[in-house]
């Protein structure tokens, strides 16, 4: 998920949600991966790797990162081939149209993340950091009604053009983590009833994910228990807060990408 459009006047971020692990349909979990897999990962920024560092410089301003959940599970299995094409920033929209190029029906695994940006959490995000606790629950809610009257219908023609480019593979769609560790540790910031808004946007967004998530009989991978304990304002933070470089802000450190993505993914595919 992509932070810098709202950072421009203040660092702020975005994206929150998680998910619960669905069972595939018997195609897919025939497509389950082996040493021959042929995997492909697509997505936003919380599957490109940003806030994790090391960041590959060949992919611009994608940030893909080394050290991303992609990364260390292909470095972990060995697939037979492994295409990398998740960029910071991408909405539905992107990932049909520029990053599907390397499925085929030989590709077997397929991961992505994707729905924040569409849902426009930085902006939300901006609004609960610059204007208040009124005005961010009223942008919580606004965001929430796109979440489940629109979101749904971006989300099944993304799953759609995955399922027609990828006919074969198992197609494993990971969620975001909750933001925030309610009355955890943090003394400064944005007050705690916008905590719990956006908490419970993230919930909802995860509702509507694994929800056509199992309709294109996809698995569905709930992280917000693997971050249980390491959101902001807890004491082992996954997550970052504003931080520098800002367009980090916001997004799982490489603790966050091995502990939470990594670990979860793993578990399913």
């Amino acid at each position: 998920m992509n932070v810098r459009r709202c950072l421009a006047t203040v660092a702020t971020a975005a994206a929150v949600l998680g998910v619960t692990a669905l069972t595939p349909t018997s195609a897919q979990a025939d497509a389950s991966p082996t040493a021959a897999a042929e995997y492909v990962a697509v997505g936003d920024s919380y599957s490109s790797g940003v806030g994790a560092g090391s960041y590959d410089d060949a992919s611009g301003d994608c940030r893909r990162s080394t050290v991303a959940y992609p990364e260390l599970w292909a470095d972990a299995n060995g697939p037979s081939s492994f295409a990398f094409t998740a960029c910071s920033g991408a909405v539905t929209t992107d990932v049909i149209n520029d990053q599907l190029g390397p499925l085929s029906a030989s590709t077997t695994l397929v991961s992505v993340s994707v729905g924040g940006n569409d849902a426009g959490f930085a902006d939300t995000m901006q609004v609960c950091v610059l204007q208040g606790t009124d005005a961010c629950v009223a942008a919580v809610a606004e965001a929430n009604t796109y979440i489940s009257d629109t979101l749904p219908g971006r989300l099944d023609a993304a799953y759609e053009a995955i399922s027609a480019a990828a006919p074969n593979a198992q197609v494993v769609v990971l969620g975001y983590p909750r933001m925030y560790e309610l009355d955890g540790g943090c003394a400064l910031g944005i007050s705690e009833e916008s905590r719990a808004a956006i908490n419970s946007a993230s919930d909802n967004l995860s509702a509507v994910t694994g929800d056509r998530a199992a309709a294109h009989g996809f698995t569905y991978g709930d992280v917000r228990s693997a971050f249980t304990g390491h959101e902001i304002c807890s004491d082992d933070e996954w997550l970052h807060s504003v931080t520098v470089p800002v367009g980090d802000s916001y997004h799982p450190t490489a603790a966050g990408q091995s502990g939470g993505y990594y670990a979860v993914f793993e578990s399913l595919a």
